[in-house]
């Protein structure tokens, strides 16, 4: 059985069905209210909606040391000036003089260092709970790595109307993958595939999922080329897409004007990934040096996701800990050799489950791979916007820019550790403050 003669995926109805049941599971929809309520407002919270939908805030940074990224550069006793969301000026006190707004409020950040919010380039989030979690560690922006029901669409949209809840977000919908399980319960037009004997392995399979999830708004593809590593059952090693039906997918979603991020350990499978277009290749861990020059050569960036790696070394589970042990140290010297390489490299914690790890933690492990600390910054900032296709408006503290800002209390270039714990998160002009228990 295939799903050749099938009509494309149906219109607005089904749509605005499959994405109310998103927010429902996802708990945006209760969010969105309560921002949006005048007791929320009155409160002093930032209200959705509040001189528009999604309109960001207007606010000072004054005081600290600002870092920017891109060029190093390290300024003392820096002013940051945002409004609307938007940064309008940054720079020492000295030089913006009289540009500093008043009766607007103020960060003071006497003491500490300033610098972008942070990018994660592969997170999963599944529900308003964890992105704000995500904010509160320095996530502003963020690239879902897929989840079971369009939850990820349901979270980017908070974000757009209510930015201090959530990262901004780049969502994968579903994922590309042989067995749906449950997921084909996320959309009626997966429907048919459960006829499939064999699963989603046929083009036309394969063109339908990924044409589902473009119709129900997905920003980028998610597709796995090698079983999970996170699962002692699979062998990680083991390809479960070849290079031609990868090619499908990559086809497929750049006929809709997006990019495929491809789950991958085996040196194979990560080769067939590259070759057949993938814009980025996720874990990685075994990639070898001819496939990183094919990546250098088609400018594929490497989200290696170090934290996810590290963490398994820390499971119960004997084959689990093992694998974190075994592959940990060889997916170091994957990126250090990207790095030298000039592969570009974005950072990825894989959180997932209702745990959300600091994605500061995966700069520190970027900087314990060889990399130099700003080097480690800069794949959770520039390159990772550069990534998510937002390098003219993340990733810096520069007039037009995002004002999204994180404060910590010590220089990350001597110690990127400070950055997995942010004293303060500002996100679109507003400082996100933890909830009372």
């Amino acid at each position: 059985m295939c799903v050749e003669n099938t009509p494309p995926p149906s219109g607005r109805l089904t749509r605005r069905g499959v994405l109310a049941g998103a927010a429902a599971l996802a708990g945006t929809s209760a969010v969105l209210a309560q921002a949006a309520s005048p007791a929320a407002a009155s409160g002093g919270a930032p209200a959705a909606g509040r001189g528009g939908a999604g309109r960001g805030g207007d606010l000072v940074v004054e005081g600290g040391t600002l870092l920017d990224p891109a060029t190093g550069e390290v300024t003392e006793d820096a002013v940051v000036v945002i409004t609307g969301g938007v940064v309008r000026a940054a720079g020492s006190r000295a030089r913006l003089g009289n540009r500093v707004p008043s009766r607007v409020p103020v960060l003071r950040a006497h003491g500490r260092w300033v610098l972008p919010g942070l990018v994660d380039s592969h997170i999963h989030l599944n529900t308003a709970a964890e992105a704000r979690d995500a904010v509160l560690k320095g996530v502003t922006s963020a690239r879902s790595g897929s989840t079971s029901f369009f939850q990820d669409i349901a979270v980017r949209e908070l974000a757009r109307q209510a930015p201090e809840q959530a990262p901004r977000l780049r969502a994968a919908g579903v994922f590309v993958t042989p067995d749906l399980g449950d997921t084909l319960l996320a959309d009626p037009e997966l429907a048919p595939l459960a006829r499939l004997r064999d699963g989603v392995r046929s083009p036309e399979a394969l063109r339908r999922v990924v044409e589902v999830n473009l119709a129900r708004g997905a920003d980028t593809v998610k597709t796995r080329v090698n079983e999970r590593a996170g699962l002692p059952d699979q062998d990680p090693l083991t390809q479960v897409y070849d290079h031609e039906q990868l090619s499908a997918i990559v086809a497929a979603a750049r006929r809709g004007g997006k990019g495929v991020l491809c789950h991958s350990y085996s040196e194979k499978g990560c080769h067939d990934a590259v070759t057949a277009g993938i814009r980025s290749l996720e874990h990685g861990a075994f990639v070898g040096e001819r496939t990183l020059h094919e990546m250098r050569r088609r400018d594929t960036c490497f989200t290696p996701t170090l934290t996810a790696i590290a963490g398994l070394a820390d499971s119960s589970d004997p084959v689990l800990a093992e694998r974190g042990r075994t592959y940990l140290p060889v997916l170091k010297r994957a990126v250090l050799a990207a790095h030298e390489l000039g592969v570009p490299l974005a950072a990825g914690t894989d959180s997932s489950g209702g745990t959300v790890d600091p994605v500061g933690g995966e700069v520190v492990l970027m900087h314990a791979a060889g990399l130099p600390a700003l080097d480690a910054l800069r794949t959770a900032t520039t390159g990772a916007a550069k990534l998510l296709g937002l390098g003219s408006t993340v990733g810096r503290l520069a007039r037009g820019y995002a004002g999204d800002v994180l404060v910590v209390d010590g220089d990350p270039l001597a110690d990127p550790g400070v950055l997995t714990r942010p004293a303060h998160v500002v996100r679109a002009g507003f400082q996100v403050q933890a909830q009372a228990a």
